[in-house]
């Protein structure tokens, strides 16, 4: 009862370190959509990760611009993207898409931006009897807990990402199987006609003769 008690204590100081948001959003064809994330103090962990589920050719442009309007990180015609970096202004800090490449193509764009403060300051609740090395035990593996989680989070964007892709595949290929069908069917129903049409007029044609 005791360790789940200090268990449930740390994760909540360990929460409060965190602050994230996780959107989608879709972007309109020659459309630039930027977002905005606050850092209080310098030395902040900034962590930013996109992908692009569906449109196009699944890829983006994007940028990251700090406080002064110093670019910290941009790419052009990416897929996805996962950073971590270091505030080292205080302020607010521009996450930006850009789909100005695209004339007709829709995407849709899933995200994450998460202010983490690595000071390791929070503190156990106290408890008497209890001694700085299994603090220090719990401590450390609660960490490792997060860390874990954490990897868990990224695969399951990952495979979620890799399969929003593949069934956009999967559609796009429905849809041009079905539509060179439907051309295949009209040819053939042209050039049986056609056929037809030949074949009465060399009738005709003897016909007339013979008169």
């Amino acid at each position: 009862m005791r360790t789940l008690f200090y268990f449930l204590g740390l994760l909540g100081c360990l929460c409060s370190l965190v602050s994230a948001t996780a959107l989608t959003y879709k972007l309109q064809p020659s459309e630039r959509a930027c977002f905005f994330s606050q850092a209080d103090q310098k030395g902040l962990k900034l962590a930013f990760y996109f992908a692009v589920q569906s449109g196009g050719s699944f890829d983006i442009d994007y940028t990251v611009v700090g406080p002064n309007d110093k670019v910290i990180l941009e790419g052009s015609k990416e897929r996805q993207g996962d950073f971590v970096f270091t505030a080292k202004e205080q302020g607010e800090y521009r996450f930006c898409f850009n789909n100005e490449m695209s004339t007709f193509a829709e995407k849709m764009v899933d995200f994450e931006i998460a202010v983490e403060n690595e000071s390791r300051d929070a503190q156990l609740p106290s408890k008497q009897g209890t001694s700085p090395e299994q603090t220090s035990a719990l401590e450390e593996s609660i960490l490792k807990v997060s860390r874990d989680l954490s990897t868990i989070n990224r695969n399951q964007k990952y495979f979620r990402t890799r399969e929003n892709r593949n069934m956009s595949t999967v559609k796009s290929t429905e849809n041009r199987i079905f539509n060179f069908s439907v051309a295949e069917s009209a040819l053939m129903v042209s050039m049986g006609g056609l056929q037809v049409f030949i074949v009465r007029f060399f009738f005709q044609g003897a016909r007339k003769g013979y008169v």
